[in-house]
């Protein structure tokens, strides 16, 4: 567990910050173009189509594996994953740290968190 506020996550989350980042810094980073961080949405197409935070990098769960040296960051970069709930970022967050990259971090209660706690505007699907 983290001394996060509980705000920053959703109510009841069991947040593990070893393999997880809160919306609210993953939006802070995002925003400010920060050095070593990408953002990754590991949603499909059809899913962007739906809601997309711009200026993340898409690349589709199925299609993780074979895309890692797409990626192009170092092993220690931070890289949050999005997906719509967090289940699916936190599979391929563990799959990045098995093949090397230890700062990639699940964004905690995925796009549907980010809807509820920073942007009402992005639809819930």
């Amino acid at each position: 567990m983290t001394d996060q506020p509980q705000t920053d996550n959703p109510p009841n989350y069991p947040f593990n910050e070893s393999l997880e980042i809160s919306v609210v810094e993953t939006q802070d980073k995002h925003s400010n173009n920060a050095d070593d961080f990408l953002l990754l949405d590991v949603r499909e197409p059809h899913e962007l189509d739906i809601a997309q935070i711009p200026g993340s990098t898409n690349i589709p769960m199925g299609s993780i594996p074979s895309a890692i040296a797409e990626l192009d960051i170092e092993e220690d970069t931070l890289v949050a994953v999005l997906c719509r709930s967090g289940k699916r970022s936190l599979d391929v967050t563990m799959f990045l740290h098995q093949h090397g990259f230890t700062g990639a971090r699940s964004v905690a209660g995925g796009i549907l968190w980010w809807s509820d706690r920073l942007d009402p505007t992005l639809t819930k699907y």
